[in-house]
């Protein structure tokens, strides 16, 4: 009896090991993307609506948005929720309207990307809030950007990444817009 326990307990104690398998965390990973910011559609949806855009095909044809470059890196904390620090730049028409003109948008912002899924999976849509801030001219400000996006594992190496954020300013000196972004993440480190 004693030995028929004895294999019982550790068939249970080895299968505890084989399933409890930890998830993977995302390793560090440095990103670059390209964006484009959209202030013409925030504005049209803030002084319409969102259904009123999409009826009346509203939303800015690329033409007419600014693009630019970012870089980004990327820490896992959980299986399930990244670190996000992105620095962007971009060419852009002055997003506040109070002058003409064109001149550098820098923004900087810290995230949490919260995934449906692992990486164990070769696709992850996500949802992203953080903290930022920009910089346009001589005008410094605060933003949230709050945004989707969707994961593309690349054999253990990297991903594909693109999303959309909706940045709202916390400060006068912001507006609000979009930023679109594509890019492409490599594992640095170990």
């Amino acid at each position: 009896m004693k030995k028929v326990f004895a294999v019982l307990a550790f068939a249970c104690f080895i299968s505890t090991i084989v399933f409890a398998q930890n998830k993977p965390i995302r390793p560090k990973s440095l990103g670059v993307s390209f964006i484009m910011n959209d202030f013409a559609t925030a504005e049209k949806i803030r002084t319409g609506s969102l259904s009123s855009v999409f009826r009346d095909k509203q939303w800015s044809k690329l033409k007419n948005m600014s693009p630019g470059l970012a870089l980004t890196y990327f820490k896992g904390m959980t299986p399930y929720a990244d670190f996000a620090g992105t620095f962007a730049f971009s060419g852009a028409s002055d997003p506040s309207y109070v002058s003409v003109g064109d001149a550098l948008l820098l923004e900087g912002d810290a995230s949490v990307n919260l995934k449906l899924f692992d990486d164990s999976y070769w696709v992850s849509p996500y949802l992203s809030a953080g903290i930022g801030a920009s910089k346009f001219k001589s005008y410094y400000a605060a933003i949230l950007p709050l945004g989707i996006g969707l994961k593309v594992n690349l054999f253990k190496e990297g991903g594909i990444f693109l999303g959309t954020q909706y940045r709202i300013p916390v400060s006068e000196a912001a507006n609000y817009h979009f930023m679109y972004s594509f890019g492409i993440a490599g594992i640095i480190g170990k």
